[in-house]
């Protein structure tokens, strides 16, 4: 196992932050203060640079940094070796997953359920963020395994498929721009709220508008909201057309809440990926999570 001081520089390099560190390690800040210090005395060299109230890695902490990334690597390969012996009730280690934010809150919560029970001794971690921001989480080794629309935004990894989804427009039973059919290009007039930039979302919608000659500034965008569940309730309270996926919003159209908008010629799909880095085979909990995910479909 590699030794706790060298997961704290790894806490604090990831994050470069030694409050986000403590946290994440469940201690108090000057108990990371003191571990970094005792590490650095005890190589005797300086692995953060202190500027203000924001820190950076020297180029040896950055050195140690890739060294220690790699030995992770190793770590996980030994415990992955030596689990198969065991059962599933006994195989303990952690599971970091992260993922954009449709799947993290329609589709992986119950599959992680159904992991704890096969796996109750596998500490579980799942980041919601978007896109853009899961992919970046992967590369920084913050997270094992990303489910994302895209893997082409990083180099340095591979995929596989994992899921498909469908977007669809929906308003307010309320909203008085409420209607069954819309032709596409009465679209423009029509106010819409949309995802944020870097959500795989947008990026789905505005690659089908554009394959219709119709970009994101011709239309009428009077709100863009960050996550699924803020622009939901932004469209149940409103007037506005929005787009989202048919996952997030069966609930609301089966209880009337929301009313699909077909849009004849228009179909958003994306597809989701189980993504990771190049050279980490897919073992140990990761492997069993993959299986899992693609069985419960």
């Amino acid at each position: 196992m590699i030794d706790y001081r060298y997961e704290v520089f790894l806490a604090v390099a990831s994050k470069l932050s030694f409050s986000k560190a403590a946290q994440d390690l469940f201690v108090s800040q000057p108990s990371i203060s003191k571990q970094i210090k005792i590490l650095e005395d005890q190589i005797g060299i300086a692995l953060f640079e202190r500027k203000g109230n924001s820190i950076s890695l020297t180029i040896s902490g950055k050195k140690l940094l890739d060294h220690l990334q790699k030995a992770k690597l190793i770590q996980k390969d030994i415990e992955s070796e030596f689990t198969s012996t065991k059962s599933n009730l006994e195989i303990q280690g952690d599971l970091k997953i992260g993922a954009s934010t449709t799947i993290s809150l329609y589709v992986i919560p119950k599959i992680l359920a159904s992991f704890h029970k096969q796996f109750p001794k596998a500490n579980v971690l799942l980041v919601n963020r978007n896109s853009e921001n899961i992919l970046k989480a992967l590369y920084e080794y913050e997270v094992d395994l990303a489910i994302v629309e895209d893997s082409s935004g990083i180099t340095s990894v591979r995929s596989s498929d994992f899921m498909s989804d469908e977007i669809i427009a929906v308003c307010s039973k309320n909203s008085s721009f409420r209607t069954d059919n819309l032709e596409l290009d009465m679209l423009k007039g029509r106010p819409l709220a949309l995802r944020e930039r870097g959500s795989g979302t947008l990026a789905a919608l505005a690659s089908s508008l554009k394959s219709h000659g119709i970009k994101l500034g011709d239309l009428t965008i009077i709100a863009r909201l960050g996550g699924t569940e803020a622009l939901k309730n932004y469209l149940l309270a409103g007037e506005a057309i929005g787009f989202l996926s048919r996952i997030a919003v069966k609930r609301e159209i089966e209880s009337g809440e929301l009313v699909e908008i077909v849009i004849p010629g228009l179909q958003v799909r994306r597809n989701f990926y189980f993504v990771m880095r190049k050279g980490e085979e897919s073992v140990g909990l990761t492997k069993n999570f993959i299986k899992m995910a693609n069985s419960s479909l």
